[in-house]
């Protein structure tokens, strides 16, 4: 008995399914891999997304405090920055008619404060309204010492002209909210 299967054609067949079969798996190992790869990508990227969120949400949340942050800082003296101080020392003085002038800047040997001697001249009121300003300021102060003096004398020849007598305060104050 003689077989009527053809051999050959079996054969070709065989070797076109070995490497059907070799194709496929090289193809589904490199899917693989490329799925492998995607996915380390994307974690990555998930990652990056994250911290840009995150420094999204930073920024964000320092605008929102930013002119909180800047109201704060003004109550803050800078031995570089002592001008506005002093200024706003000069300011108060003026809103009250008064005349006051700083005879003296110190900055203490502990770097802690800054001490502030002025001059004013005015009624004894407008100089108690400067004061009162003053301990209202933004920056936090104490008062160390105030000299009062008045500039007339109740009973002189110069008073009978003037109906409120005029007084010369020298005071001294400490900055506190002073950094260096």
């Amino acid at each position: 008995m003689q077989s009527n299967f053809p051999k050959i054609p079996l054969f070709f067949s065989m070797i076109f399914f070995a490497f059907s079969l070799f194709v496929f798996l090289f193809f589904f190992g490199e899917i693989n891999n490329n799925n492998r790869k995607a996915e380390i990508k994307e974690g990555e990227w998930l990652n990056e997304k994250i911290k840009r969120n995150e420094m999204e949400t930073l920024d964000n949340s320092i605008k929102i405090i930013d002119k909180e942050m800047i109201e704060l800082e003004t109550h803050f003296a800078k031995s570089s920055d002592i001008v506005p101080f002093l200024d706003t020392i000069e300011g108060l003085a003026s809103k009250v008619n008064i005349s006051a002038e700083v005879v003296s800047v110190n900055i203490l040997t502990n770097h802690t404060g800054l001490t502030v001697g002025a001059k004013t001249s005015g009624t004894f009121s407008e100089i108690y309204k400067f004061l009162a300003l003053l301990e209202n300021s933004p920056y936090e102060i104490e008062v160390t010492s105030i000299d009062m003096r008045r500039e007339t004398e109740l009973n002189s020849e110069e008073n009978k002209n003037t109906t409120v007598p005029k007084w010369n305060i020298t005071f001294e104050i400490k900055l506190l909210s002073f950094i260096e």
